[in-house]
């Protein structure tokens, strides 16, 4: 069953991610979003729209799956989680996360990968609950975060695994536009790509570069260490 669905049109792309369920991430996932990244870029789109079914845009990575690895294999599937959200992180067009659902832990950090962040308001929550999940932050996951969540933040939503409400996130200047309970988050997303489409797309991508690649390939130099660390430890998966 397809994980994601794909469109471009005036040269902005979405991809819908809905598996029926609370679109978890495993080898598909990881697989079905490049090969979408991959559309983007060959379809010249100049932004790209990431959304959810109603009610969830993703529950994060797949629960079901991590304990049936062994640790060589835990690597290369935490290996694969890392660079999807990096690559989306330093994707060279403007990006928008734009749901009205839950995101939580991966689904969370996929949210915070994205250049802004528009949210429906409602019964949802936005979490990074890795810590109270007895999980480490790997440098690249934080890195992200930091991105999107303001550092007057930073210790309740990464170390405490605060739950935020929209409103709560909105408030805190991690979530950029809060669409009333109700009203079309997409159509608040087109218009946030509209004013992007007018960019300089060669100066953002650029400019995107310059201001995040050096600190996500010092993260991802990080990324053995850190995890075989945790995992020979015995202390738990990321």
């Amino acid at each position: 069953m397809k994980k994601m669905s794909y469109t471009c049109e005036n040269r902005v792309a979405k991809i819908t991610l809905d598996d029926g369920k609370m679109n978890v991430m495993n080898w598909d996932f990881f697989r079905e979003l490049d090969e979408s990244l991959d559309k983007a870029q060959s379809d010249g789109a100049g932004a790209l729209i990431l959304t959810g079914r109603p009610g969830v845009f993703s529950a994060g990575l797949d629960l079901k799956l991590l304990p049936t690895q062994s640790v060589t294999e835990q690597l290369r599937f935490q290996r694969e989680f890392a660079e999807t959200m990096l690559r989306l992180y330093l994707f060279p067009i403007p990006t928008i996360a734009a749901y009205a659902g839950h995101a939580v832990a991966g689904g969370a950090i996929l949210s915070f990968a994205c250049d802004r962040l528009v949210v429906g308001d409602g019964p949802y929550i936005i979490q990074i609950n890795e810590v109270a999940n007895k999980m480490v932050l790997p440098s690249w996951i934080t890195l992200i975060c930091r991105s999107s969540i303001p550092q007057g933040y930073w210790k309740e939503a990464l170390l405490h695994s605060r739950a935020y409400s929209p409103v709560e996130a909105f408030e805190r200047g991690i979530v950029d536009d809060l669409v009333p309970e109700g009203e079309d988050v997409l159509e608040a997303a087109g218009k946030v790509a509209s004013r992007f489409l007018k960019l300089d797309g060669a100066a953002y991508a650029a400019s995107k570069n310059n201001l995040r690649r050096e600190e996500a390939a010092q993260a991802m130099n990080a990324f053995y260490k850190e995890l075989v660390d945790w995992i020979l430890g015995g202390r738990g998966r990321s």
